[in-house]
């Protein structure tokens, strides 16, 4: 089968009914569809009605950080900015605090300001992207009559613990009551149809396409029976599925803990546990938080997290944050967080009062963002590229801030300024930042992380091969898992195979065998250099090998795909395999975050962890450190 026979088999050049979607919002595609219909991807996309335009969440294709949110960072790294790039004659709005990034520690940050100094403060948030929320990032289709919400980015709220005081303060101020998760969720498909978690084997790790239900489900020994394994890779992998021997017997258990701190979890598996290689690739999909890997997680890390083989070593760890407690999950993620902070910041874009059971399904107006004399201003695709102290830091009365809108470079001056983008950029949006920190910003390499929304016609496949959930631990996506939505706020799930669905897929784009750091960065070139028909056309293969035997067609049963791709994803973490094991004021990211003059830092990059309560606990402690600062506390 040729390229172009391969393509329309998939769907790749099938145009999609206009009259299924509302608001001409079918034209999601345009890449390819474009591409195999003679219309370049900008004549294509302007056939799609203005409301996509004017509403963020309704767009397809590549998202997250696209080509456009992004095209700016290596003219700042490579110094094009190095002198600050507007005239003081040409500055003429002026701020008491301006906010680098609109994510959710941004955000949080404005929200800190006006409760500590009151809401006549003026501030103004600048973010490169056409929408707010960073990595809380809203994904909504509207097909058939009805709204499909799924999420881009960070997922749920955790808490209690460990969420500070502060952060458990700021998500029930905004009307989120956490504990009450489990009334929303919505497991009516996986009850009523019986469905649970599947693995998919890959012909060119395991010798045949194979997916296998009921992980978790059937006896090991049955589900791996069904599987495509040698009998060697079969036995090992039962063998380690039960009770383990202690693989470490004769050292105590703080030597178990310190050799498992200094080996991967691969290393453990092959030479401590000792499979054999063949067995491997079941694992190659499995890891730590933040794109760590069977070859980059350290064993004890994995052990920590319940990863199978090390039940016999009788280790005893402390009772750390599930993440399974008090689990809230909005249908489009934390982006629920973001838009309630947006009601509070500024009370036109968001009317009326705002909260777990309205915000989902509430009006967001955001030609209200960006209106002059309002007290707080969100200002979108607008990057910035310079930051400078008017004199020298720690005398100087404000800051001047660059950045560039509709190409053209800009300047605001404010008395305060608190950078909630991410670490690695700093140094060369403020060059004159200390060397010391400057190395200690430069240190973390951010987390690559893709992030796909597919809005099916139906989910019929899922339920004949009795899935709700895909395991494929060495395909292009290693997760794929139906998204019937949060019932929440007047927001309904879905209940029945024949409604459509959105599915969920996730990518860890790595370079197995190179140092994590290493392995983050080949995965973000990666991702930086994929174009978006290159992303669907893997979609579409993979969705069609696992479900093909349910009768899953991609070009019939694909409606849409929207791409959250994130080169500069998720904060980085240390562990024990890849960083020098330091007291706690010595870390890079608290070197790095350390005050400058009028400028504090706020993200989760400052606090080395991706989560939500992170990003809100380093936005207050910036904010604390302006008001110590000026000596308002």
């Amino acid at each position: 089968m040729d390229k172009f026979d391969e393509y329309r088999a998939l769907g790749m050049g099938r145009s999609i009914a206009r009259r299924d979607f509302l608001n001409g919002v079918a034209v999601a595609i345009t890449g390819a569809y474009a591409t195999l219909n003679g219309l370049t991807a900008d004549a294509a996309q302007a056939s799609s009605t203005t409301d996509a335009a004017q509403y963020p969440p309704l767009r397809s294709g590549l998202r997250g950080q696209y080509p456009a949110a992004v095209e700016e960072f290596e003219r700042i790294r490579q110094g094009k900015y190095a002198q600050f790039p507007v005239a003081d004659s040409d500055i003429h709005e002026e701020y008491d605090l301006v906010i680098v990034g609109g994510g959710i520690s941004g955000l949080s940050a404005a929200y800190f300001y006006q409760t500590a100094l009151g809401t006549n403060q003026r501030i103004l948030i600048l973010d490169n992207h056409d929408d707010f929320g960073g990595h809380a990032k809203r994904n909504e289709f509207h097909y058939q009559g009805k709204t499909f919400i799924g999420f881009g980015g960070t997922m749920g709220i955790a808490t209690p613990f460990p969420y500070s005081y502060c952060a458990k303060a700021l998500i029930k101020d905004l009307g989120i009551e956490v504990e009450r998760g489990s009334e929303f969720h919505n497991r009516e498909i996986e009850e009523k149809h019986n469905l649970g978690s599947g693995v998919f084997f890959d012909k060119e790790h395991f010798g045949e396409d194979r997916l296998v239900a009921g992980q978790g489900r059937l006896p090991w020994k049955t589900f791996f029976e069904k599987a495509p394994l040698s009998e060697a890779a079969r036995a090992d992998l039962i063998r380690l599925h039960g009770k383990n021997p202690d693989y470490l017997a004769g050292s105590s258990e703080e030597e178990k803990k310190a050799k498992l701190a200094r080996m991967s979890y691969q290393d453990f598996l092959l030479n401590v546990a000792k499979i054999r290689t063949d067995a491997l690739p079941f694992f190659l999909g499995e890891g730590g938080r933040n794109n760590k890997r069977v070859d980059t997680m350290p064993a004890l890390e994995a052990a920590q997290h319940g990863a199978i083989g090390f039940n016999g070593l009788g280790l005893k760890f402390e009772e750390n944050f599930n993440e399974g407690s008090f689990l809230f999950h909005f249908p489009d993620g934390n982006a629920s967080i973001a838009r309630l902070l947006v009601g509070k910041l500024i009370p036109a874009a968001l009317p009326g009062k705002q909260s777990m059971n309205t915000v989902v399904q509430a009006s967001l107006a955001y030609d209200q963002l960006d209106v002059a004399d309002a007290p707080v201003r969100i200002r979108l695709s607008s990057p910035v590229v310079r930051v400078q102290h008017d004199g020298l830091p720690e005398s100087a009365r404000a800051v001047r801030v660059a950045y560039v809108r509709d190409g053209k470079p800009l300047g605001v001056r404010a008395r305060h300024c608190i950078l909630a983008c991410y670490n690695g950029f700093i140094p060369s949006l403020m060059p004159e930042i200390p060397e010391r920190q400057r190395e200690a910003l430069a240190y973390p390499a951010k987390v690559p992380m893709m992030y796909t929304s597919v809005l099916l016609r139906k989910w019929t496949a899922f339920e004949k091969l009795g899935v709700a959930t895909i395991d494929a631990p060495c395909m292009y996506h290693t997760e794929c898992r139906l998204d019937p939505g949060t019932t929440v706020g007047g927001y309904r799930g879905v209940t029945t195979p024949e409604e459509p669905i959105l599915v969920h897929m996730v990518r860890n784009p790595n370079k197995p065998g190179l140092p994590r750091k290493e392995q983050n960065r080949a995965g973000q070139q990666e991702l930086l250099s994929t174009t978006f028909e290159q992303f669907e056309l893997q979609i579409r293969r993979q969705l069609g090998r696992m479900l093909r035997p349910g009768g899953f067609d991609p070009a019939e049963d694909i409606a849409a795909i929207t791409v959250n791709r994130w080169p500069y994803g998720y904060a980085y973490t240390y562990d024990t395999l890849a960083d020098p094991d330091v007291p706690p004021e010595q870390r890079p990211h608290v070197i790095g975050r350390q005050r400058f003059g009028r400028v504090t830092i706020a993200n989760a990059d400052a606090g080395a962890a991706a989560f939500t309560n992170q990003a809100i606990d380093e936005a207050h402690r910036a904010v604390q450190e302006i008001l110590i600062h000026e000596g308002l506390t």
